[in-house]
């Protein structure tokens, strides 16, 4: 017993010596009871978007002078094992010699694309098609308890130009090559999911590449109709008083009867033309930069503008990455591209509601550009009186509703 108690005071007596070396070892070297490896507070950094310290990682890339003989254990690979070879490709101190002269030639391994591909295969396609899907049934909702918006007043059989041919060509050339954009697009991120369970791998091959083809091409398209539907009416867009009284009464959507002074673009239709014109050009630059992989770069000199603007702190978030390879840079704007189009998408189909089956005569402006007269008068009152004072006619007084 008196053995066992001598015992326990002399281990007693050794943990105290040693206690205090142990922990300042840990302290210097944090990761040295891990064995070199990541620590938890490494993984929960990681995890709320904060920096890490990997040059635990990166600077463990072997010593050919304290390296393993040829003939011993590793030896073979010239003094650095597999996990250091791997270390030095994936943090870039290989020294790396290719044959292509290409701005990403060099970069043999980028991990960084493991984010990307698990947001472009979970929240981009999950929320994406909330979006879609949601704007849809709020529309069918609209048009269940609304119905469709009936001219109030008697239809006169008397028409007026609304938008002449050219007008309506960019119209179309936008809104056609839109719609294949998006078709396209949703099938190469969906198809894997929808599409080759339904014809197979082989056909829906053929199909990808069919789309992946007509993407790129019909851009071109795209790109034109939002220049000239942009000149043509940029001028007929810009904010005005009426657009307060229209957005105070909802435009009359909600209400029978209602119809709010405008002229010949009303405040919807105002919001609808900027959330083209701006979403549109920043899908255009960044299909631009997929078009011309490694080429555009953009991100990196966005998120330095953005932390010198003090963004990140705003939003509570780290600083944004302002050093990027050459493949995460296409990897933001492939994302990019794919976010801001699935808005656009959700606006657009809005758009194509109301400008059909949503509104009696509202289809006649893009269609044949001639509209009933009492519709014009009713949705765009303050136009009509501006085009009939052109005309030399006397203005109606109900082509001018009250303000």
């Amino acid at each position: 017993m008196r053995f066992h108690s001598i015992w326990a005071v002399l281990v007693g007596v050794l943990f105290l010596a040693v206690a205090p070396a142990v922990a300042q070892e840990a302290a210097d070297a944090p990761r040295a009871e891990t064995g070199g490896a990541q620590t938890l507070e490494d993984i929960l950094r990681r995890q709320r978007g904060e920096e890490v310290d990997d040059s635990f990682r990166r600077d463990a890339t072997g010593d050919p002078d304290a390296a393993a003989g040829i003939a011993n254990q590793l030896g073979a690979l010239g003094g650095a094992s597999n996990s250091e070879v791997f270390r030095a490709l994936r943090y870039g101190s290989a020294e790396v010699t290719v044959s292509s002269q290409g701005p990403a030639a060099g970069v043999l391994i980028q991990d960084g694309g493991m984010w990307w591909l698990e947001f472009r295969q979970g929240p981009l396609k999950t929320y994406g098609g909330y979006l879609l899907l949601g704007m849809i049934g709020l529309l069918l909702l609209f048009y269940l308890i609304r119905g469709r918006i009936r001219i109030d007043g008697e239809k006169t059989g008397e028409t007026i130009l609304r938008f002449n041919g050219l007008e309506r060509f960019g119209h179309w050339l936008l809104a056609g090559s839109f719609i294949v954009l998006g078709i396209t697009g949703l099938v190469s991120l969906f198809g894997r999911l929808y599409i080759i369970p339904l014809i197979g791998h082989e056909a829906f091959a053929t199909v990808a590449l069919a789309s992946k083809w007509v993407h790129n091409n019909v851009s071109w398209a795209f790109m034109l109709g939002l220049v000239m539907v942009f000149l043509f009416w940029v001028i007929h867009n810009l904010p005005s008083r009426h657009d307060v009284v229209w957005l105070l009464k909802a435009g009359g959507l909600f209400s029978k009867g209602v119809h709010p002074p405008a002229k010949k673009f009303n405040a919807g239709q105002k919001l609808i033309f900027w959330s083209v014109i701006i979403l549109g050009g920043s899908i255009s630059v960044s299909g631009l930069s997929l078009l011309f992989p490694f080429e555009l770069p953009m991100f990196a000199a966005t998120f330095a503008k953005l932390n010198d603007f003090g963004v990140n702190a705003w939003l509570g978030m780290a600083p944004f990455p302002e050093l990027l390879s050459p493949h995460e840079e296409m990897q933001y704007a492939q994302l990019w591209h794919a976010i801001v189009s699935f808005v656009l998408m959700a606006i657009i189909i809005a758009h194509i509601y109301i400008g059909s089956v949503g509104m009696e005569g509202a289809y006649d402006a893009m269609g044949s550009g001639q509209v009933e007269k009492q519709w014009a008068k009713e949705h765009h009152g303050l136009w009509v009186a501006e085009v009939e004072a052109k005309q030399g006619a006397v203005p109606d007084a109900k082509a001018t509703p009250a303000e």
